[in-house]
């Protein structure tokens, strides 16, 4: 098993999601985590534990990267929907564990570089949205 497949592993041991069902997708697509009303969490410590645990799997699993960006703001003071939406990247870490970005060791070195941006599409501050993705030799690195 490379280290990835072991990290995987071990996230999804110590988050107690190995006999959960996998999930398809990290979020829904129209979440509303910035409004949720439901009760607070009694123990806040367990919800961030959980939060941090994919933050180093993003390097390699650019799919996780919205919902890395999103659960944290909710540290705080997460409620039961906070802590509802991290079990399901969780259950999806759990269903995923070939995807990921593969760098190929022989390439041309082309370095390609793409940008998008979306006026006002962050639904909590109303800011822009802009993303990137650079590739060498056809591999993303960034």
């Amino acid at each position: 098993m490379d280290r990835r497949g072991s990290f995987l592993a071990n996230v999804v041991d110590e988050c107690r999601v190995l006999g959960a069902k996998p999930s398809d997708f990290t979020m829904e697509e129209n979440h509303n985590l910035c409004v949720a009303t439901g009760p607070h969490l009694e123990d806040a410590g367990s919800y961030r534990q959980l939060v941090g645990r994919p933050i180093y799997l993003t390097i390699t699993s650019p799919d996780l990267c919205y919902a890395v960006h999103i659960l944290p703001q909710f540290i705080q003071a997460p409620r039961e929907e906070h802590m509802n939406a991290v079990r399901r990247v969780l259950r999806y870490i759990k269903g995923s564990p070939d995807c990921g970005i593969v760098i190929h060791a022989h390439c041309d070195l082309q370095l390609i570089a793409y940008c998008d941006s979306d006026w006002g599409a962050c639904l909590f501050t109303r800011r822009s949205l802009t993303g990137y993705l650079v590739t060498l030799g056809g591999s993303p690195i960034s």
